[in-house]
């Protein structure tokens, strides 16, 4: 196991290819994609697209993302990213999190969205991590905020078909290493 970072609870490792069932299975729960496509990723997307596209990823720079598996048993319970710009720059990344409907209010995504911040900050040169949601995803938003994310703007985007909810807009969040250092301090 390729491991990239240990938090308390799980460890975050890099996908491999046989992680396709993991992904299929996480991307199948409505629940999980009600904020996202609202439908489940098809197979051949996760393994023609998704897969692939983690993979590269590692190969471009130090970011990416990461399968996150529960220390305590090693099952697997989602992913967590910061995903590089498309040249694999660090200077900005963007926070994500996909995590299984049943691991949800353990505080999984907060704890390992902050400990991969730290690591972009102190190892990574990451200089601004963002992350955006809908509006009325409540729930990533506190997540956002619990990992130190401050709100910047509500914006909104056409979509040919909308989910429920698209008409309260999308929400930006970001925090900068000058922010997160001050903070570290005290």
């Amino acid at each position: 196991m390729d491991v990239f970072l240990e938090t308390e609870r799980l460890v975050l490792r890099r996908f491999t290819e046989a992680d396709v069932d993991n992904l299929v299975l996480l991307d199948s729960d409505p629940e999980v994609m009600r904020f996202l496509t609202g439908e489940p990723t098809p197979r051949v997307v996760i393994e023609r697209e998704v897969l692939p596209g983690i993979l590269r990823d590692y190969r471009v720079g130090p970011a990416g993302r990461w399968a996150v598996i529960e220390r305590a048993g090693g099952k697997f319970v989602g992913w967590l990213g910061i995903q590089p710009a498309e040249d694999g720059s660090v200077r900005e990344v963007e926070l994500g999190y996909r995590l299984v409907a049943s691991v949800w209010g353990r505080g999984y995504a907060t704890e390992g969205a902050r400990a991969l911040v730290g690591k972009g900050f102190s190892e990574l040169g990451v200089e601004r991590v963002w992350a955006q949601t809908m509006a009325v995803n409540v729930g990533s938003r506190r997540v956002m905020e619990k990992v130190g994310l401050r709100y910047v703007r509500t914006f909104h985007v056409h979509f040919d078909d909308p989910l429920p909810g698209t008409e309260h807009g999308e929400v930006e969040y970001e925090l900068r290493q000058a922010d997160w250092v001050a903070s570290e301090r005290s």
